[in-house]
């Protein structure tokens, strides 16, 4: 069984999932599609569709978020005409195979991302990194480190990410507390930034931050916040649970696999957001089967049984 894992055109997690795959499957991977048994289109929007239209190549289509549900969608509209060539569908949540199993009788597989934890892994040293990253012990850092502002114009929020929640419940926290400080992250952050210069609420932007960076700045939260109305992970759940970030989060993606209920709000209603509490260790125990090698073990079998079929 040979697998031929679509290109991708971004700099984003899927490229890193791609490369990860690579290297511990080499078993399973083709380099040359015309080789392969199976071609996995691990980043469809970064593909033609008449290549799989005109392959006969068994094919696994990875879904991982939809996020327009209108009758005139393109995004269904764009599911309905390819299911017909896809031999089977990979989602990351509950949620996405729910609208799925609406649109396609085909095989859906729900497996979550793994985790490398070679790259995210706690560190003892809190105070030090603190300081090297010029943070104080009493201040209460609160982290967000996903884009928030449409691509478009830098300027509109990004609504399914929950920056508008995000600077809501920030605004509200540090009424009560003024030592808190929000760490950020990424590209395309001007709309969180600018409401926070607006609050008066002390920030510290990380732009372009290695994975080094990135682990260190989780190990010094103390709690990062996810926001999202839509969301196929969010990887940031994982990452913060291998780490013991204290994380609260909506009811997103994979947060109620691996979140206790007492840590999901609802983005409706913010104020349940103050009802929360988190539980790094049991966190901890949700994501620790998804590591590396064993991570990959449910996608090895779900290929195999696409190849079986």
């Amino acid at each position: 069984m040979k697998i031929y894992t679509t290109k991708i055109k971004e700099s984003w997690i899927i490229d890193r999932i791609k490369d990860e795959w690579e290297i511990y499957q080499k078993k399973y991977v083709s380099k040359i599609k015309l080789k392969s048994d199976i071609i996995w289109v691990i980043a469809p929007w970064a593909i033609d569709d008449k290549i799989l239209i005109n392959s006969r190549k068994k094919i696994v289509y990875s879904v991982y978020h939809i996020e327009d549900l209108s009758k005139d969608s393109l995004e269904i509209a764009k599911l309905k005409n390819i299911e017909q060539f896809v031999d089977a569908f990979h989602v990351i949540s509950i949620q996405t195979k729910q609208i799925l199993s609406e649109l396609t009788t085909k095989p859906i597989y729900f497996l979550p991302l793994w985790v490398n934890q070679n790259i995210w892994f706690e560190k003892n040293n809190k105070i030090d990194l603190r300081k090297k990253y010029g943070f104080s012990a009493n201040q209460y850092l609160i982290g967000s480190f996903q884009r928030d502002t449409e691509g478009s114009d830098l300027i509109s929020p990004k609504l399914v990410k929950g920056p508008d929640i995000f600077i809501k419940i920030v605004k509200k926290l540090y009424e009560q507390n003024k030592n808190i400080t929000v760490v950020l992250t990424g590209t395309r952050r001007q709309f969180i930034i600018s409401e926070l210069k607006k609050s008066r609420i002390p920030y510290k932007y990380f732009e372009m931050s290695d994975f080094n960076i990135l682990n260190d700045l989780y190990n010094i939260l103390d709690l990062y916040l996810v926001t999202s109305r839509l969301e196929g992970g969010p990887q940031a759940i994982v990452e913060c649970g291998l780490i013991k970030t204290p994380i609260i989060s909506t009811d997103v993606g994979i947060a109620q696999h691996v979140l206790p209920a007492k840590s999901i709000f609802s983005y409706k209603n913010i104020e349940t957001f103050f009802e929360c509490s988190t539980d790094i260790n049991l966190v901890y125990e949700n994501v620790s089967h998804l590591q590396i090698p064993d991570g990959m073990n449910g996608y090895v079998k779900m290929f195999q049984e696409v190849y079986e079929s």
